[in-house]
């Protein structure tokens, strides 16, 4: 057999295998099968899936914090923070602490929510505390529902208020003020609902007439007059403020209340 004879036997048969495996394709094509994935491809779709759900758990996990902070209050007691018996008055919706010889008198309007008020009594309540006992000093309280609406759900400020001046019908103001300063809600977030408000009152003694005092609000009415005449007389009116013989006081200056004399 001649090398040209064997040469296009080679050739024939090169021919005859890539016909076979052209139909092999042919037929798989026609079955329906599927086609060899692409490694990059499938490992950056898995990457994409996986970066999304860590994406999406973050959000869940922030979601979830932020609710727990919100409403930090929610199914809690407030703490009850005790405090020395000291002479208590009501005048309309101010409530007076301290005895009626002490030879000066200082007004304090503050809101139970607003947080300058609460680093003031942070700062400065117990040094009032302590010249109000000593008999130096007497003070007139003015309960402002200014941030009514500041809470979620809306209100504390103003429920506040008036289970303040519940509490002090009974001559346990200055407790029940204090637990609140010390204890405040985050402006913003959850405040105090009334049923924790009347749990305070109950540790604190009182009964029945303080949590029907609250639950009616009774004096929600008055505090709104009491604050619309604070702001017609104060200039500029804020929380707190802090009115002395002499008018208005910078309280944020250092020895401020030993100045009064």
């Amino acid at each position: 057999m001649g090398g040209a004879e064997r040469a296009e036997r080679r050739r024939r048969r090169e021919l005859a295998a890539q016909r076979a495996t052209q139909a092999t394709r042919t037929r798989k094509s026609a079955t329906g099968a599927p086609p060899q994935p692409d490694r990059a491809r499938v490992r950056k779709v898995a990457l994409t899936i996986t970066a999304v759900a860590a994406a999406v758990a973050l959000i869940v996990l922030a979601a979830l914090w932020y609710y727990a902070d919100k409403n930090a209050t929610e199914g809690r007691a407030i703490p009850v923070v005790r405090s020395d018996e000291v002479p208590e008055s009501r005048d309309g919706a101010v409530v007076v602490v301290g005895d009626a010889k002490a030879p000066i008198t200082i007004d304090i309007y503050a809101d139970f929510l607003c947080p300058a008020c609460g680093q003031f009594h942070e700062r400065d309540g117990k040094k009032i505390a302590d010249r109000v006992q000593a008999g130096e000093l007497r003070v007139r309280r003015h309960m402002v529902p200014m941030l009514v609406e500041a809470s979620d759900p809306p209100g504390y400020s103003m429920d506040a208020a008036n289970a303040a001046l519940c509490a002090a019908d009974e001559g346990k103001f200055t407790p029940f003020h204090d637990s609140l300063f010390a204890n405040q809600p985050e402006e913003g977030k959850r405040g105090w609902d009334k049923g924790q408000l009347t749990e305070l009152g109950s540790k604190l003694g009182l009964g029945g007439k303080f949590a029907d005092c609250v639950a009616k609000r009774t004096y929600h009415r008055e505090l709104d007059q009491s604050f619309a005449t604070a702001r017609k007389e104060i200039p500029e009116f804020v929380t707190p403020t802090v009115i002395g013989p002499d008018g208005r006081i910078d309280v944020s200056e250092p020895g401020w209340l030993d100045r009064l004399g």
